[in-house]
């Protein structure tokens, strides 16, 4: 007889099954768990990028005092893309170092002649490149489960729909009552592989887009960085 239950069509279930559905669940919990993490990452990197952009906006030219004070505010924003471009990009360069004067601290430049703009925008490219990858941390799992699980889910199928012909082949009839289990179970793993792919589809593709949308930002900071940068305090102060 047909078990309308959901306990009592698991435990009818075959052991072949029972592995594919746990393993889809598997698959489901932990892409949720990177789901939800992804998005507390996210939340906490757009609100602290919107806090320097703020404080960088608010200042009217780089000096060397501007500088050590940016450096400051991003160093208490370690989220921020834009902020890390900046403080990776003064300690590559070796351009402001702190010392202090009448107890207060300031910015003071540790070579006379700036660094060539090329060699600023290669250290741009590879610390954007290099913010893109973590942003990408655990995306491949989910474009991972996206993919693989509607196979499992599938597998599990080809299994619930053999089981179901050979119940027929033992009862030597094809009634509702011997096809309907092994349908069933054919069915339940369709569903449990698409249950696990779509929200790993929807995430990977939603993350990925909010990394275009951060890395474009951080493009546009370096570019308008690097002229800030060069242009007043490498060149203005060379003699």
């Amino acid at each position: 007889m047909f078990a309308s239950d959901p306990l009592e069509l698991f435990g009818s279930l075959g052991t072949i099954s029972i592995i594919v559905l746990l393993i889809l669940l598997v698959f489901s919990v932990f892409s949720w768990g990177v789901i939800l993490y992804k998005w507390r990452t996210f939340r906490l990197m757009k609100a602290e990028e919107r806090q320097f952009l703020r404080a960088y906006q608010e200042k009217e030219a780089l000096s060397e005092k501007e500088l050590y004070l940016l450096r400051h505010v991003a160093a208490e924003l370690p989220h921020s893309p834009s902020g890390s471009v900046l403080v990776d990009v003064l300690n590559r360069v070796g351009h402001v170092a702190e010392h202090n004067t009448g107890g207060v601290a300031v910015a003071a430049r540790k070579t006379k002649s700036g660094p060539d703009r090329q060699y600023l925008e290669k250290v741009v490219h590879y610390l954007i490149q290099q913010q893109i990858a973590q942003q990408e941390i655990y995306l491949p799992f989910l474009a991972t489960t996206g993919n693989i699980t509607p196979f499992i889910g599938l597998l599990g199928t080809v299994v619930g729909v053999i089981n179901a012909f050979q119940q027929i082949g033992i009862e030597g009839t094809a009634s509702i009552a011997s096809v309907a289990p092994g349908l069933s179970e054919a069915l339940l793993a369709t569903a449990a592989g698409l249950f696990a792919a779509i929200p790993a589809v929807i995430g990977y593709n939603y993350y990925l887009a909010q990394i275009r949308k951060i890395i474009f930002g951080v493009e546009a900071f370096s570019i308008e960085f690097l002229n800030a940068l060069h242009a007043p305090v490498l060149d203005g102060k060379r003699g």
